[in-house]
C-alpha cells in the first residue's frame, strides 16, 4: 500500500517543514543519550529509546510530505510500518521495530520489567535508525537539514 492509500486513514499530507524535522531529529537524538545512562531504570532507559524510535520514525514520515493521524488508533504503528516506504528500511528491521513497539506496550500497560538485553536492543536500533533517517535525508532531502 503506498503512502498516498493511507491518507485519510491514518495519515494526512503535510508540507515538509526542515525546522520542525530538525527538532525531531535533536529530539531524538536527546533521547538516545538518555538511554545510555545507566542510573536510571531500565524502563525509563527503554522509554527513551523507543521514543527516539518514534521520533525517528515521524521525521522520515514528515519528510516525504505526511503525518499521522494521531486521533485514530495506530499511529505509532503505522509509523514504523511505513519505514519501508519513507527511508527505504528493510523488513527484517521493521519487524524488530514493530515488536519493541509491542513490547512498549505490554510494559505500560502491565507494569512488566524491561530486561537489560530488550533495553539493550532498542538503544541499538535507535542509533541504528538515527543513521539510517539521517543518512537518507541527506541523500533525498539536504535541504530539510540547512
Amino acid at each position: 500500500m503506498s503512502l498516498d492509500n493511507l491518507v485519510g486513514k491514518t495519515l494526512e499530507k503535510t508540507e515538509a517543514d526542515g525546522f520542525a524535522i530538525r527538532k525531531l531529529l535533536s529530539a531524538a537524538k536527546r533521547n538516545i543519550a538518555d538511554a545510555h545512562v545507566m542510573a536510571i531504570s531500565s524502563e525509563n532507559r527503554f522509554d527513551a529509546a523507543y521514543k527516539a524510535i518514534m521520533q525517528l520514525s515521524n521525521a522520515a514520515l514528515q519528510a516525504n510530505g505526511y503525518r499521522t493521524l494521531t486521533s485514530k488508533p495506530g499511529h505509532h504503528m503505522t509509523m514504523i510500518q511505513v519505514l519501508s516506504q519513507t527511508i527505504g528500511l528493510e523488513s527484517s528491521t521493521i519487524i524488530v521495530l514493530d515488536a519493541l513497539r509491542k513490547q512498549r506496550n505490554v510494559a505500560d500497560y502491565s507494569g512488566d520489567m524491561i530486561p537489560p538485553s530488550t533495553v539493550d536492543e532498542c538503544v541499538k536500533h535507535a542509533e541504528l535508525l538515527l543513521h539510517n533517517v539521517t543518512e537518507w535525508m541527506k541523500k533525498n532531502k539536504a535541504e530539510l537539514l540547512d
